[in-house]
């Protein structure tokens, strides 16, 4: 008779461990997007990513997990009762396959790939989004694609068993799918009043540096976390996750000194979070060489990518999708290329996918990646467009043009980020200076603001 499971400290310890990485890149991207966002929006930025750990977290208790990673039907979905959150999984059985994890650490893992994927979304609507409207379309969007796209990669779905498509830590199933939704929903909402006329410069650099700073530490959870073992690929993800990393932000750094002449502390920590993107699908699968390539191919191509929406015409506030969808493009096609079972075994004996082309696997593993890709691009496209006009036709998802004026902070929030009031200051302009106000980098393109600005920041 086999002996029955028992928990793995080492493996439970490091997952609980990665978890809690993982739910401090949110905080993390809220401060990101905050800073990138104009001072007079940046609680609003900031409110949507919080309410997603709030929402998001509740979803996937209940039944989400169960959509994602419960048994299989048909391809595309798992058990909805599978894992229902009226169900107790406490005993020494209740492991989650062969890691020794117990499924409750299993499910809060996940969990925080869920709440991080819808937040990544609203960095294209900033500045325009009613906070009522923003909460609709996290729940339909992420019970109507998230949550069975997380089963088609990861969870015995058509892409991973039957596909064969590699996604490692979430290059398909994040990225690519949040990047699409942003760009479907930057359609829905159209342009901010006077984009691209008016310049809508970040407001607060260092906070803009300190969100990448908390998404750098907590990606390694993300990455290496999701190996799920405490082994040699965990070891792989993780330096993989810092070379690329540190390769992207010279990428990006580089383009812009050639293009503007001068690198930018927002062109580095962007660079930081394109190298972060494109890696995530990739970083148990390739050799460290090719993840150094990997991170100076995708600063370079997606500091390119960020241009377009100004040729195009569509108003990603933050780059989305110049660096989620494009990143996640790169990450996930780079495995058609450079995916090694020399480096993780596990990619022909679990996943029965190929070697890359440059590893005498044909180009069969690329086109493998490309139609998961595309696939999961049209699913998220499609349904995030759909339930972004059904909200702004119903209860409405753009803030009238009084409140997105004067500022968004006040008008759904009733409080503003910087508090500018003079009684009892100096009459140094501290409180200005502490929100970066007033300085050339954050006021050179700034429109002129009416008073109620003014007093709301």
């Amino acid at each position: 008779m086999p002996e029955a499971p028992t928990i793995d400290g080492a493996n439970t310890t490091w997952l609980l461990v990665s978890t809690a990485l993982v739910l401090l890149m949110t905080p993390g991207l809220a401060l990101f997007y905050g800073g990138l966002n104009r001072s007079k929006g940046v609680l609003n930025m900031m409110m949507m990513s919080f309410s997603a750990i709030g929402l998001i977290s509740i979803l996937w208790w209940f039944y989400g997990f169960s959509v994602a990673f419960g048994a299989d039907s048909h391809g595309l979905w798992g058990d909805p009762g599978a894992y229902l959150g009226t169900k107790t999984f406490l005993a020494e059985t209740d492991l989650w396959g062969t890691t020794g994890i117990p499924i409750y650490v299993f499910m809060a893992f996940q969990m925080v790939f869920a709440v991080i994927t819808v937040a990544l979304i609203s960095g294209a609507i900033s500045d325009r989004a009613k906070f009522a409207g923003w909460l609709v379309f996290a729940f339909g969007w992420a019970t109507l694609v998230y949550f069975p796209v997380a089963h088609w990669v990861w969870g015995g779905g058509f892409i991973g068993a039957k596909l064969h498509a590699l996604d490692f830590a979430g290059g398909t199933a994040v990225h690519i799918n949040a990047g699409a939704a942003a760009l479907a929903l930057a359609l829905v909402l159209g342009k901010r009043l006077g984009w691209p006329r008016e310049g809508m410069k970040p407001h607060n650099i260092p906070l803009v540096a300190l969100g990448a700073g908390l998404l750098w530490f907590g990606w390694f959870g993300f990455n290496a976390g999701s190996e799920l073992t405490v082994d040699s690929v965990a070891g792989l993800a993780f330096i993989n996750t810092q070379l690329a990393t540190a390769a992207a932000v010279l990428g990006w750094i580089v383009v812009e000194w050639i293009k503007g002449g001068k690198p930018t502390m927002v062109g580095a920590s962007s660079g930081a979070i394109a190298g972060l993107v494109a890696i995530t699908p990739a970083c148990g699968f390739i050799a460290p060489w090719a993840s150094v390539l990997l991170g100076i191919v995708a600063g370079i191509v997606c500091a390119l990518a960020v241009g377009l929406k100004y040729k195009l015409g569509f108003d990603d506030s933050l780059d989305v999708v110049g660096v989620h969808f494009v990143g996640g493009w790169i990450g996930s096609l780079w495995l058609g290329l450079f995916a090694t079972n020399s480096v993780n075994a596990a990619i022909g004996d679990v996943v029965g996918a190929s070697d890359g082309l440059f590893y005498g696997g044909g180009a069969t593993q690329l086109g493998r990646q490309a139609l998961a890709g595309l696939v999961v691009t049209v699913w998220s496209f499609v349904i995030a467009w759909v339930l972004g006009f059904v909200i702004e036709k119903t209860i409405g998802f753009r803030v009238k043009t009084e409140a997105e004026v004067d500022g968004i902070d006040i008008a759904e929030h009733a409080e503003s980020g910087y508090d500018l009031s003079t009684g009892g200051g100096s009459g140094g302009g501290g409180a200005f200076a502490m929100a970066g106000i007033g300085t050339p980098s954050n006021t050179a393109a700034e429109p002129a603001a009416p008073v109620s600005e003014k007093v709301a920041g």
